[in-house]
């Protein structure tokens, strides 16, 4: 009776979990937007309680006046906080997050590179790829509750859900998005960079400078969930005829961010 059921469940889930991102990719995400935001807020808090904040100005004004000047595109209200940390790292998560460290403050050479970041990051957020893992791996481990080890990061299932929110890294679990949420993210954070005033062309010297940051570290594309640097920029170039109308519009009507 059981076998008969579970093919019927699977099928009726499949089609009511149905949606699609903004770059017209279908996706599988059948999880409350409510529960996956809330993930989003416990792993914030739970970063900001165990990591340390940075209090340099300089570097807190830029990272705001750059994630503002985005998340004005995008609409809501979001929080923003640089954390002491030499890794070159960002992340946002569900529920309007956005987390800079120090290390990727230091690695960029102007606002352009830092707002491809960040524009990438918000773009995981808006595509729901959190969502999308989330339901993923809910759908195969029968619903387990996920949120309430969100407060404990180093048990095996808070460090599953630090790892389907994308920040894994930071509790010794690496569950890093997949290659096509990887690429997903990088178009439309070049479009959201440019719909905010900053040019889109220096999204491809991020990547070229992210290139010499890891030179002999990044495994082969085949072996990785990562798009290699040159397949990254070799998209990005694809699109820019498209990212540099949008920038071109912004510029237009008068946004020139000048945040750095």
């Amino acid at each position: 009776m059981i076998k008969k059921i579970l093919p019927i469940l699977a099928t009726t889930l499949a089609l009511t979990a149905c949606a699609t991102s903004p770059t017209g990719r279908s996706q599988f995400i059948f999880m409350p937007d409510t529960q996956i935001n809330q993930m989003g807020l416990q792993a914030f808090d739970t970063l900001k309680r165990d990591k340390k904040l940075s209090y340099n100005s300089q570097y807190n004004q830029a990272t705001t006046c750059i994630a503002n000047a985005i998340t004005r595109i995008v609409g809501g209200s979001w929080e923003v906080v640089v954390f002491e940390d030499t890794s070159p790292n960002a992340f946002a998560l569900p529920g309007n997050k956005i987390g800079v460290h120090t290390g990727m403050l230091q690695l960029v050479d102007n606002q352009e590179q830092l707002a491809a970041v960040i524009g990438h990051e918000i773009g995981h957020v808006m595509a729901k790829h959190s969502n999308e893992r989330a339901s993923q791996e809910m759908a195969m481990s029968q619903g387990l509750n996920i949120l309430q080890a969100l407060a404990m990061p180093s048990s095996p299932l808070g460090q599953l859900g630090f790892g389907l929110l994308g920040v894994g890294a930071e509790y010794g679990v690496l569950k890093p998005y997949g290659r096509t949420q990887e690429s997903e993210a990088d178009i439309i954070g070049v479009d959201l960079m440019a719909k905010a005033g900053f040019d889109p062309r220096f999204s491809v010297s991020l990547w070229q400078k992210m290139a010499q940051a890891t030179q002999g570290k990044q495994t082969v594309e085949f072996m990785s969930t990562h798009p290699s640097h040159a397949t990254r920029i070799q998209d990005l170039e694809q699109h820019m005829q498209q990212a540099m109308g949008l920038y071109q519009q912004a510029q237009a009507m008068g946004k020139q961010p000048h945040c750095i």
